[in-house]
């Protein structure tokens, strides 16, 4: 049973993590696609603008023969590098607030902080194929810098022309340029809006797995608990046997005297061991302790000792019974009081056992001494619990259900009585009971 509830145990949080990779997998692929989306929207709307940027004040409103101007002076070494950058760099300057403002504007409403960087990656001279710059040369870019471009747009163009030579009019030369240049855009809170815009679907899918685990929990917590009441059954079916041996015993007992000799006495014992044995069938009964039974006379206490001497022939019963009228408890229910206190300490190595009963003030005052091995102070606290049982070295010594000390507290809280003992290892246990009642 154990080595199978662990099983499903381990096989239920294998399918839990199982779920768990499923729904990370789940959510991931789905963010990723809804990032792709945006993407795909912010670029179609910026290829709207990005080809007409000369409405923006941008370098293409200088116009081709303008930017071949500027490659040619600087191929022909008519102008400085630093010139060539500086050229570009000021066009930067000039249409970035321009272009900011613009891209800022344009997405405003569904919030994105979009940052965008044109560049030349090449600008090279045809007829010789030298490439004037080294490095990329960003023409315009937004005050938002771009860290990691989310879709990068590349194009080609090529400008040319024919000139006449400085020193004749028949010599031509032929500027031709061809351009690669770049376009890379970034969102940059890109993560944040596919959060926003996934929170729904976030949420559902925590819910499911919180249930899930919930679910989880709750099954492994029935689970042991289960395991417990089946441990617990178990113990019940071993030891079941053993309540029974009292009332057995002493029928026995009365029996094979019956058999020698013929005593009156042997009649009433036989029938109080019947009902003994019926009223331990209905100690497992939850309606047990509801039942109305017939009240407790003075002799009754008696006959309750006489019984449990006339069992435990080697313990020595010494009865002080000092009541001297009826009280209203339920006889049955005293009887398994006195009963359960005194063999617990026949049980537990006791010789000699005092019982006193006497009424004081309204009260019914019951005391069990015995001169038994005595119980340890951590386990006085435990000793009323059903099914628990002293132990020692993890082991049981004294056979039983654990039920005796049990019912006898519950029976005292049903008369709405107080119990006390003390111990002492070696020494013996002393168990004190009161309970009120009125006349």
């Amino acid at each position: 049973m154990i080595s199978k509830s662990k099983y499903l145990i381990s096989l239920f949080a294998a399918l839990f993590l199982l779920l768990l990779g499923i729904q990370v997998y789940f959510m991931y692929k789905t963010a990723q696609v809804k990032k792709r989306e945006i993407y795909s929207d912010v670029h179609n709307r910026i290829d709207d603008y990005v080809d007409n940027l000369e409405n923006l004040g941008g370098a293409s409103n200088l116009g081709d023969d303008k930017l071949r101007k500027v490659f040619a002076e600087f191929n022909n070494k008519k102008i400085s590098k630093k010139e060539f950058l500086q050229y570009f760099d000021q066009n930067r300057k000039r249409t970035q607030d321009k272009l900011s403002d613009y891209i800022d504007h344009h997405f405003a409403k569904e919030g994105y902080k979009v940052a965008i960087r044109t560049q030349y990656l090449s600008i090279v001279y045809v007829p010789k194929n030298i490439n004037l710059i080294d490095k990329p040369v960003t023409l315009y870019e937004t005050r938002n810098k771009i860290t990691k471009a989310g879709i990068s747009n590349t194009g080609k163009w090529e400008t040319s022309s024919t000139s006449k030579s400085d020193k004749t009019d028949q010599l031509e030369r032929d500027d031709s340029f061809f351009v690669r240049s770049q376009t890379d855009f970034e969102i940059l809170n890109i993560n944040t809006v596919v959060f926003q815009n996934l929170t729904l679907l976030t949420l559902c899918c925590i819910a499911i797995l919180l249930s899930v685990l919930i679910l989880y929990i709750f099954t492994i917590k029935n689970l042991i608990r289960q395991q417990k009441q089946v441990e617990v059954l178990h113990t019940v079916v071993d030891n079941i046997s053993h309540e029974f041996k009292t009332p057995i015993a002493t029928l026995k007992i009365a029996s094979k005297t019956l058999k020698k000799e013929y005593n009156t006495e042997i009649f009433p014992l036989i029938d109080r061991q019947i009902s003994r044995l019926e009223d331990l069938m209905h100690q497992l009964h939850p309606e047990y302790l509801t039942e109305e039974r017939s009240a407790t006379k003075p002799e009754n206490w008696d006959f309750f000792i006489q019984d449990l001497a006339f069992t435990y022939e080697n313990a020595d019963f010494k009865l002080n019974n000092s009541v001297s009228k009826e009280l209203p408890f339920d006889k049955k229910l005293m009887e398994t009081v006195i009963k359960n206190l005194c063999e617990n300490s026949v049980k537990y190595g006791a010789s000699e056992i005092k019982i006193d009963v006497k009424t004081i003030q309204n009260k019914l005052e019951i005391i069990v001494a015995d001169n038994g091995k005595g119980i340890e102070q951590s386990e006085l606290k435990n000793i009323f619990e059903k099914f628990y049982r002293i132990q020692s070295n993890n082991i049981h010594n004294s056979k039983g259900l654990g039920l005796g000390l049990f019912f006898v507290k519950k029976i005292v809280e049903k008369y709405s009585g107080k119990t006390e003992i003390t111990s002492e290892v070696n020494v013996g246990t002393t168990f004190k009971i009161s309970i009120p009642y009125e006349d």
